[in-house]
């Protein structure tokens, strides 16, 4: 039998582990974007240029050594540097090249799964004979109804490593990541995919304050830098399953029922409870994914009263059934 302490000083200290539920950015960003599939080293030397069509996943491109023309459809083109990063969240069209001059070649990779989820090693070498560029590529998958705050994200968004940049820490991350490419060691895959995430992280952090100081009618991640729609998504992002009205999310945040779903619509880009609805799916698909829970546990989990409610919301949101949606994940993993 276990002995008992015999004085409150000797008394265990539980220490409780964080949760992140309730941080809404963090939520959205780990559920909607964070899953990388793939990481890629590239050696350019000049003449190189490399021709990316639209696809759903996002991009980050960090320039270690060198430099690179970045043309993004619909943008003005820029010249990432050494300890540049180029990040673009849409997946948009772009060309990526060392010069205005060289035909770029299409790239015909195809488009990660998660049968190609596992880091990749190696380097890709591209090119002539000329200067030499070094690139770290990752692709991030995109859910397939990713959640309204980031359906309008801009189509680039540039980091530099400069120590003297606004933002320090992306700065230090980067410089991390250029010290891992130059002394590679063990894991150094897996560390540079964990790096990528953060520069991620600080990238769409960044977005949630340039996009306050935008005009009322952007919509999307500017809902975050609104205080009463902040905590009215942290509410619902904390308390999935519990059975939410207008009302009381008002009056939780201190606004009357009518200024809050307008407030709310206008910010977010839908009503309330239609983007709990479709967040409550968005959980579900990652319990069904990751998780052997019976379809009517997850359906109690994410507040669903019975389980044909929850198979009618899910497929509304998802385009498939609760079921198919699990065994086609379980098939795309053993594959």
């Amino acid at each position: 039998m276990p002995r008992r302490p015999s004085s409150l000083s000797q008394a265990p200290v539980r220490l409780d582990i964080a949760d992140g539920r309730g941080d809404v950015l963090g939520d959205i960003l780990s559920l909607g974007l964070l899953r990388n599939v793939l990481y890629k080293q590239i050696d350019a030397r000049a003449p190189w240029g490399l021709d990316m069509a639209a696809r759903n996943r996002a991009m980050l491109y960090i320039v270690a050594r060198g430099q690179a023309r970045l043309e993004v459809e619909g943008e003005e083109p820029v010249v990432l540097e050494a300890g540049h990063v180029a990040f673009l969240p849409r997946g948009p069209a772009h060309v990526l090249r060392d010069s205005k001059a060289t035909r770029p070649s299409a790239v015909c990779d195809g488009t990660p799964s998660r049968a190609t989820s596992r880091p990749t090693t190696g380097t890709r070498r591209i090119g002539g004979r000329g200067a030499r560029t070094s690139i770290v590529a990752a692709f991030f998958e995109l859910h397939r109804a990713p959640p309204p705050l980031l359906g309008r994200p801009p189509s680039v968004v540039l980091f530099s490593g400069d120590a003297s940049t606004s933002d320090p820490l992306a700065a230090a991350t980067i410089a991390l990541v250029l010290a891992e490419l130059e002394h590679p060691g063990p894991a150094s895959v897996l560390l540079l995919q964990r790096l990528a995430d953060v520069l991620v992280v600080r990238a769409m952090r960044s977005l949630t304050q340039q996009q306050a100081c935008r005009a009322r009618q952007t919509r999307g991640l500017v809902a975050l830098s609104d205080p009463p729609i902040h905590d009215a998504l942290s509410l619902m992002h904390a308390r999935v399953e519990h059975p939410w009205s207008v009302a009381e999310l008002a009056a939780r945040v201190g606004l009357s029922r009518s200024g809050f779903a307008a407030r709310f619509t206008e910010l977010v880009g839908e009503p309330p409870l239609q983007y709990l609805a479709r967040w409550r799916a968005t959980r579900a698909a990652e319990l069904l994914r990751d998780t052997t829970e019976p379809v009517s546990t997850i359906a109690d989990r994410v507040g669903y009263e019975s389980t044909p409610s929850f198979n009618k919301a899910f497929k509304r949101w998802q385009g498939t059934s609760p079921g198919a949606y699990r065994r086609e994940a379980r098939g795309s993993t053993r594959a």
